[in-house]
C-alpha cells in the first residue's frame, strides 16, 4: 500500500480543474498518503522545489526527467457568440486576417495557426491586440468577447457545451494534439506513491469527456 507524502506541482488551470477535484477520492483510496499540492503557472525545477511529480501541458523540452503521458486534447479555434455577432463568423482560415486573433506571448510561439484542407497542411498568419501567457487567462478573454483564440479543447469544453463559446473552422482542424504529461526525477525504482498518483490521474482523466485517452 502506497504511503508517505507526495508533493505534486501542476499548472493553475489544470490543477484546479482536475487535480483538486479528484483529491477527495484519491485520499480515500490511499488513506496512508498525504498530498502536498502546489499550483502555479511557472515551470518549476523539481529538485529546487522538492516536488515528486509535476504535470506539464504541451511539448516537453529535452531533460533528464522521466515522463509518462496522462492524456491528450485536440485544439480548437473558438470565439464567443457576442464576438461573432459583432464581427461575423470566419468561414475559411483566410478570413482570420480580418479578425482579432488572441495569441500567446511564449518565446516559442509562432504567429501562425495550423490548418488542413483536402489533406494539405498549411499555416494561416494571425494577429490581434491581446497576448497572454496561459490558457486559463485566454479562456476568460474569449468568454468576454475580445476575439478568437486557438486553445487546447480541455480549456473550453464546458463553455462549448453551455454555448458560451463556439468552435470555428472545424472542417479545417488539422487534429494536432496538446499533450499532458506527468514528469518526475529518474533513477532507481519509481516510488509507490508517485506510481499510485500517476495511475490514478490516467484513470480519472480517461473517465472525462474532456480528454482523449493517452496512447
Amino acid at each position: 500500500m502506497a504511503r508517505g507524502r507526495i508533493r505534486i506541482n501542476a499548472s493553475l488551470p489544470f490543477g484546479t480543474m482536475f487535480v483538486a477535484t479528484s483529491t477527495a477520492d484519491f485520499v480515500e483510496r490511499y488513506p496512508n498518503l498525504t498530498l502536498d499540492l502546489s499550483f502555479t503557472d511557472e515551470v518549476v525545477n523539481l529538485l529546487e522545489e522538492k516536488a515528486d511529480v509535476a504535470i506539464r501541458v504541451g511539448n516537453l523540452p529535452d531533460s533528464a526527467l522521466k515522463a509518462r503521458k496522462l492524456a491528450q486534447s485536440r485544439h480548437v479555434v473558438c470565439a464567443s457568440p457576442d464576438y461573432l455577432k459583432r464581427r461575423g463568423t470566419p468561414q475559411t482560415p483566410a478570413d482570420l486576417a480580418h479578425h482579432n486573433c488572441l495569441t500567446f506571448n511564449f518565446s516559442r510561439w509562432r504567429s501562425r495557426w495550423p490548418f488542413r484542407h483536402k489533406r494539405r497542411d498549411f499555416e494561416q498568419p494571425v494577429s490581434g491586440n491581446v497576448q497572454v501567457n496561459n490558457g486559463e487567462t485566454m479562456r476568460q478573454i474569449v468568454l468576454d468577447g475580445a476575439g478568437i483564440a486557438r486553445l487546447g479543447r480541455w480549456h473550453v469544453t464546458g463553455a462549448i457545451k453551455s454555448g458560451a463559446v463556439v468552435p470555428l473552422l472545424e472542417e479545417f482542424n488539422p487534429g494536432d494534439l496538446e499533450l499532458i504529461h506527468a514528469v518526475y526525477l529518474g533513477g532507481g525504482n519509481l516510488p509507490g506513491s508517485v506510481r499510485a498518483f500517476i495511475d490514478y490521474m490516467i484513470e480519472t482523466l480517461a473517465r472525462t469527456d474532456v480528454f482523449e485517452r493517452a496512447r
